[in-house]
């Protein structure tokens, strides 16, 4: 017997669709219900790829007796945190008032109004670990609600306030300026883990925004500790248990602090992120072995995540066969077994730490040996073909599940990396995937001319976020400066003007929706990072360039506000700010400029854009049009060829270089510029 989930499309709710509990999804119909019973509601959120989501399900929303109390006191109702991040996103916040922490699954009361009054995270089926049952929550809860309205009232209406009132970022008198860098850079090095890599002890998290900021701050003034930071960190990760060193990408985060067990979940966004980031370390140092790990994690996406239509999913479960991780270990006694040829045995075992009594739970996540960091040992022929053979039984497991939605702001983060690969690879696979992969984002999620948020079996849902329209318009952005379509600037403009005038706060920043949502009690605005960069920054960057492109100061006006308001912050907690610090680069001084003029499909065209694409320019803008669409950009405009040859303009500092028809000579500018 199914409840009212079993008509959605989310995964994660399909996967609710079954339980006794009569689940409603998030809307009025619910709301209405619980005013007209006069029940609280019970708020659930997770995702597909969550570990504890399925293990409170299975303990808590499958049994009978826990379900007829849910039914009988409450009106329960199940979300997508990745369909509806903004009912997430303030109702964590809530929970974090309440608690001090957060995670998922997310447990929250509330009254019919959608008051948050009490909430948790995970609650056991019986007491332990100093955390109350289920059971004896739903209890004390609903007798509350019965016999002391008036204290769930007023707890609730101090959380909404407290929900309610969101960050002001309204202009101040101070400028940005490198300083906050300065200082923020200090605390990096505080922070730092110089023998493990990485920063903070365990739970240990991928910090790709962190790691952008300290190559660009290296490529800008030459700081050696910054790349050396960037390095030794991407180097751990790539040699830990967290990289898949068997199908490539990375998963969630370690659960330890020297990247060897994984929690097991794959997410697109964290290896959209992370393919960027040793792509560009690639560019910086010249290292095989970051070259080696970008191609396999994008080798990962396109293989195990992309969709029919040309989209990537969202995720890959942790679990398979009620076991988290299961498809990934190994024994050491299955891979003496599986490699009969003794020099690809040894091979395995010179590059790997296989010790008999393993490293998780009796059993092996595969790590390179202390030492390997950084090595491209990947490329010895014995190795690669144990590596294919311990694949291909693995190939044979039972796969954890997958998680197909697609989501508009991680394939944006997609669509980026895409680009950067073509960009930087020059592979032939590399730009008709980001080609596709926009082309479907600008049809399949645009439906009716608004950007939504997720994408699955042929429909469009949920009005689209900030991150939503930050994220793809940055990815289109990328894309239009390798190919130089103007459908992709064009549409970026549009999301661009969209976020203006949808999500703009008069106090400063953006909204993450773009208007008050029915049933919260507020309308969130998300600064700090999570594993995926805020919709508040993404949209400053996007406007940063966007300004940069086409000389308009509007969008120059709405970034540096509420960029100039967050310096403080960013300088405190680094981590947590990353993408907003990279901002601070792009703001203190005029973007430099690349014009080429010319036939874009012409040798020299492809030679001139060769030239700038080969190198690490992070704060580059480029345009290219034929001589009939100069006009089109401020950058394009009164540039011609010279000599009726493709000719490319450089501008750094408020002064152009010589026009040139010579990639040699182009090359020489950016050079000298750099």
């Amino acid at each position: 017997m199914t409840n009212r989930l079993a008509s959605e499309t989310s995964p994660y709710l399909l996967q609710h669709a079954e339980n006794p509990v009569e689940w409603l999804p998030w809307g009025e119909a619910a709301f209405e219900r619980a005013r007209r019973e006069d029940k609280p509601i019970f708020l659930s959120i997770g995702y597909a790829a969550c570990h504890w989501c399925h293990v409170m399900a299975h303990e808590s929303f499958e049994d009978q007796a826990t379900a007829a109390a849910l039914n009988r006191d409450f009106i329960p109702v199940k979300v997508d945190r990745e369909e509806r991040p903004d009912v997430d996103t303030l109702y964590m916040e809530a929970v974090v008032a309440l608690t001090g922490q957060g995670g998922w699954p997310l447990s929250v009361f509330l009254s019919p109004a959608g008051e948050p009054f009490y909430g948790g995270t995970y609650f056991p089926p019986a007491r332990r670990h100093g955390l109350p049952s289920f059971a004896e929550v739903l209890q004390a809860i609903s007798t509350a609600w019965r016999g002391d309205r008036g204290r769930l009232a007023e707890t609730a209406a101090r959380l909404t306030q407290h929900l309610a009132r969101a960050a002001p970022l309204s202009a101040i008198e101070s400028d940005i300026d490198l300083g906050t860098e300065n200082q923020a850079m200090e605390v990096l090095l505080r922070q730092y883990d110089w023998e493990q890599g990485g920063w903070g002890g365990a739970p240990k998290f991928p910090a790709a925004s962190v790691i952008g900021l300290l190559l660009r701050r290296h490529h800008r003034q030459g700081d050696r500790l910054a790349l050396e930071m960037a390095t030794h960190c991407l180097g751990a990760m790539a040699a830990g248990g967290i990289f898949d060193q068997l199908g490539g990408g990375f998963h969630r985060y370690a659960v330890d602090r020297t990247w060897t067990v994984p929690h097991f979940e794959k997410m697109l966004y964290d290896n959209a992120l992370l393919a960027r980031a040793y792509l560009e370390a690639w560019q910086v140092t010249g290292v095989e072995s970051f070259r080696q790990v970008a191609s396999g994690t994008l080798e990962f996406m396109r293989s195990e995540l992309r969709t029919a239509e040309g989209g990537f999913s969202a995720s890959l479960d942790a679990d398979s066969e009620g076991e988290e991780g299961r498809f990934y270990v190994w024994t050491a006694q299955e891979i003496e077994s599986a490699l009969t040829a003794p020099d690809e045995l040894e091979a395995i075992r010179l590059a790997f730490d296989v010790r008999p009594e393993g490293n998780f739970e009796g059993r092996l996540v595969l790590r390179r040996r202390p030492g390997e960091v950084g090595d491209s040992s990947g490329s010895r022929p014995e190795e690669t073909a144990a590596k294919a053979r311990l694949l291909g039984i693995r190939a044979g497991r039972v796969r954890p599940a997958l998680d197909d939605k697609v989501i508009t702001a991680w394939n944006g983060l997609a669509l980026s990396a895409w680009a950067a690969a073509a960009r930087v690879l020059q592979r032939p696979q590399d730009l008709p995937t980001a080609q596709q992969l926009a082309e479907f984002l600008l049809g399949g999620l645009r439906p009716d001319g608004r950007l939504h948020r997720t994408f699955r079996q042929g429909q469009a849902r949920q009005p689209g976020f900030l991150d939503d329209h930050a994220a793809l318009a940055e990815g289109l952005l990328d894309l239009y400066q390798v190919d130089f379509d103007r459908r992709w600037l064009q549409a970026a403009l549009e999301l661009g003007d969209t976020i203006l005038r949808d999500f703009r706060d008069p106090l400063g920043g953006f909204f993450d929706v773009a208007a008050a949502q029915p049933g919260l009690p507020a309308r969130p605005k998300s600064l700090q990072d999570s594993p995926v960069p805020s919709g508040n920054a993404m949209a400053v960057g996007l406007l940063l360039r966007l300004e940069a492109l086409t000389g308009s100061g509007h969008y120059r006006e709405a970034a540096v506000a509420p960029l100039a308001a967050m310096q403080a912050t960013c300088a405190r907690h680094p981590t947590a700010f990353a993408a907003w610090l990279q901002n601070v680069g792009l703001a203190v001084t005029p973007m430099p400029q690349l014009a080429i003029v010319g036939p874009t499909e012409s040798e020299g065209f492809r030679k001139l854009a060769s030239e700038a694409h080969r190198r690490f320019l992070p704060r580059l803008v480029m345009a290219g049009a034929g001589p009939a669409g100069s006009e089109a950009l401020a950058l394009l405009q009164e540039k011609t060829m010279l000599g009726a040859e493709p000719t490319a303009y450089y501008c750094h500092d408020f002064t152009c270089r010589q026009p040139t028809t010579s990639p040699e000579e182009l090359g020489k500018q950016l050079a000298e510029a750099t």
